[in-house]
């Protein structure tokens, strides 16, 4: 099917950004945003559906493939409509087998197509790890620039309610650590749009951790991030809140906590500066940098490990540039070392809360 599809689609591009979009959850959001002159809100999944959808229309070359995307809409459901809209050669379901799939999107990426391969939860992407670093991530130096790879590998990523160890792993870390692979993790509904629009037009293989628990969490949008030209560039943080006291650095889900403990800081008259990742691999060393030579204070967050981790990557970096800025020690906050446990209260205790962001900030002061 995937030679039909290469055969069919390696020289026919749609140019420019395409129509509007017409994805069931992209109408819903329209039609229910229109008739309200408040301030348009969008949920993560429909911010990850209309720009799947978009990047489609726009170029044919898009495909998405993995279990369940087509018939059942998505695990999910961040593919609803599409398999209508765009037609079984193009949203394709897979049989259970990560190494399976994972290597035929990577032959199709190859060959000139640009595959959004979807991982039910990327604890599951493990089976396809030989693919992902050794297939995609080394193959463009390997071949001295002569074969790209663009193809996105995208799903939900780290802990989310009662599924245990197997289910519940933060792989940031992992993935940030390997060259020739970009890593983004995005927390609202600007960020999972513009940030999966900017992936799947890379022209690398790129890894795009979502948050199962964020998916429903619905996100004021502007009419920019509406517009199908918007997109954020790869590598670039978002100052989330100014501040001048401390600086908090975190991605994915744990932004949220930090811009609530930020609230909770601010009644104390400690005044928060708040840095959404958004891009693990390449960091934007600059904005952190720039952030705690004026602030002097930082607490990292992450849910992954804390041995080896993204905050421990993120100190490092301000050990060797702005150490002579800070005028306490560094804070890093993430899960406990151990495997994820099952019961509701001992996972609590595993996973970062925003106490722990509030105490350790107040401990820099």
């Amino acid at each position: 099917m995937l030679i039909k599809i290469l055969r069919q689609y390696q020289v026919h591009v749609v140019a420019g950004g395409g129509g509007a979009p017409t994805s069931f959850l992209y109408k819903t959001f329209r039609n229910s945003s229109s008739s309200s002159s408040s301030v348009k809100k969008m949920t993560v999944r429909e911010a990850l559906n209309s720009a799947l959808d978009e990047e489609m229309s726009a170029d044919r070359r898009v495909l998405l493939m993995g279990e369940e995307v087509g018939e059942y809409q998505g695990a999910y459901k961040v593919s609803k409509g599409l398999l209508q809209k765009h037609g079984p050669e193009r949203v394709v379901d897979t049989p259970i087998t990560e190494a399976g799939f994972t290597g035929i999107g990577i032959g199709a990426a190859y060959y000139g197509l640009r595959p959004v391969v979807e991982f039910m939860t990327f604890n599951f992407a493990m089976q396809a790890m030989d693919h992902i670093i050794n297939s995609a991530a080394k193959t463009n130096y390997m071949s001295a620039a002569n074969i790209s790879v663009p193809i996105v590998f995208r799903g939900p990523n780290g802990a989310a309610a009662g599924v245990g160890a197997q289910h519940s792993q933060c792989y940031a870390a992992w993935y940030g650590s390997v060259p020739g692979l970009k890593v983004l993790a995005p927390y609202s509904s600007e960020d999972a749009r513009g940030l999966l629009k900017a992936a799947i037009r890379d022209p690398g293989p790129v890894v795009f951790l979502e948050n199962e628990l964020l998916y429903g969490e619905a996100f004021p949008v502007s009419d920019e991030v509406v517009d199908s030209s918007f997109c954020i560039p790869i590598g670039k943080a978002k100052i989330e809140k100014q501040g001048k006291h401390v600086t908090i650095t975190s991605f994915s889900k744990m932004v949220g906590f930090s811009l609530k403990a930020a609230e909770i800081l601010a009644e104390d008259g400690i005044d928060a500066e708040v840095i959404n990742l958004r891009s693990i691999r390449p960091l934007d060393r600059s904005t952190i940098n720039g952030s705690v030579r004026k602030t002097n204070r930082l607490v990292t967050v992450e849910e992954g490990f804390p041995q080896h981790g993204v905050g421990a990557e993120i100190c490092a970096s301000i050990v060797e540039d702005s150490f002579d800025y800070l005028d306490a020690p560094v804070e890093r906050i993430g899960g406990a070392d151990v495997p994820m446990p099952y019961a509701a209260n001992l996972e609590r205790m595993a996973l970062p809360q925003v106490e722990d962001i509030v105490r350790a900030a107040k401990r820099l002061i």
